[in-house]
């Protein structure tokens, strides 16, 4: 029989739950749940203690080496304790257990911090096993500087290469352009120099002999074969003008030549001319029938002020008229109006009788139509007794030492 072996499982151990004061509590956890009411940053705790964020952090994980300076450890740990109301020399004594600092006196060599092995072996593998981002001396509590290529997009540069080679287009097409404007180029013309043209084209000419068959008018010989390729070719401008008059077609015709008074004209159109001339003398002319209406002068007794204004609102005269003065009133559609200062200096003569005056004596007159059918029907018939100034005018006038001019506006 072939015996079985067999070993017993231990009995499972019972694991009874641990409390809260059953881990060990450590001086960063402290400080950083003190931090945590206050509810401050790493980054505000630098602000209000000025110490270095990277320094508040390796005191809440008991790192010395993160310090520059040894020597200032003891101070910015009691700093920052006493910042979170904690007892500062308990939480440097607990910060130099944890991380093995210790203080050294003197100027010598031994004036810095140590480290005890086993603490440090210690610190070491619970740094590598912590997962805690708080716990972990890299916490990201400022933020990642980026770098400069991060901040290029692709499309970015492209539309920058674009620009780039529009300007470089443009610039290219400028410079093009101003070149072009500043060439001097020099070409033939066929306009001959005015020192030329001074010149006289029968400078050259010799003359022959009276027996000469080549002899022309004038005493000139005829021009050689050479000359007269030359005439040919010759420029327009060197040319004598032919001067022509504007009004050429008009001044150049003859009466004797062209019309009705030339000599050669036949004798039936000279009879039918005469015809039709007696025929329109004899036609009677036409004549108006209707009698055209009566004029309106205005007399000037004594020297008075007037202005005459248009049915549109022009002034057509305006000024002061003396005695002995009068204006004929112009014809129109709609009759001017008149507006004067003195009205019984002004009387209006129709048909050969004054009527008036236009006011009272001292008064001013306005809007008043100069038309002859309205101041007949409106005024009376002046009375020369009532107004001696009115029948010495009148006098005057019949003796005829009152000219009948038209004063000038002033």
């Amino acid at each position: 029989m072939i015996g079985r072996r067999f070993s017993r499982k231990p009995e499972d151990e019972d694991i009874e739950p641990r409390g809260f004061d059953d881990f060990e509590l450590r001086l960063g956890d402290m400080m950083r749940g003190e931090r945590a009411t206050l509810g401050k940053s790493l980054l505000d705790v630098e602000r209000e203690l000025r110490i270095k964020a990277s320094y508040i952090a390796a005191i809440e994980n008991a790192d010395p080496d993160a310090f520059d300076t040894p020597g200032f450890i003891p101070g910015y740990v009691r700093s920052y304790a006493r910042y979170l109301n904690m007892d500062p020399d308990r939480a440097f004594a607990a910060f130099c257990a944890e991380s093995g600092f210790t203080t050294a006196h003197g100027m010598s060599a031994e004036a810095s911090s140590r480290r005890k092995p086993e603490t440090s072996a210690r610190m070491t593998s619970q740094a590598k096993k912590s997962t805690d981002p708080l716990m972990s001396p890299s916490t990201p509590f400022v933020p990642a500087s980026e770098s400069f290529l991060a901040r290029i997009e692709p499309g970015a540069i492209g539309s920058a290469l674009v620009l780039l080679t529009l300007i470089g287009g443009i610039g290219y097409g400028g410079w093009s352009v101003l070149n072009e404007v500043q060439r001097v180029q020099v070409a033939p013309i066929e306009n001959t120099p005015d020192v030329l043209s001074d010149l006289d084209p029968l400078q050259t000419a010799t003359r022959t002999d009276e027996n000469d068959e080549a002899q022309v008018a004038g005493g000139f010989a005829a021009p050689e074969a050479e000359e007269r390729l030359d005439r040919l070719y010759r420029p327009e401008a060197l040319d004598v003008p032919v001067m022509v008059a504007r009004d050429a077609p008009i001044s150049t015709l003859s009466p004797a030549q062209v019309g009705l008074l030339r000599p050669d004209l036949p004798e039936a159109d000279r009879e039918s001319i005469d015809v039709a001339v007696t025929e329109a003398q004899e036609r009677p002319s036409p004549q108006v029938l209707e009698t055209p209406p009566a004029g309106v002068r205005m007399v000037a007794v004594r020297p008075a002020w007037v202005r005459v204004r248009a049915a549109d609102g022009t002034v057509i005269y305006e000024g002061i008229m003396n005695a002995g003065d009068t204006w004929d009133v112009p014809a129109t559609e709609e009759p001017p109006t008149l507006r004067v200062g003195e009205s019984g200096a002004i009387y209006f003569n129709v048909n050969g009788q004054h009527y008036g005056p236009a006011g009272a004596r001292g008064q001013v007159t306005s809007d008043l139509a100069l038309d002859a059918t309205d101041l007949t029907e409106g005024y009376d018939v002046a009375d020369m007794t009532r107004d001696e100034d009115l029948s010495r005018y009148v006098a005057e006038l019949r003796a005829g030492d009152v000219p009948q001019e038209t004063p000038a506006p002033e």
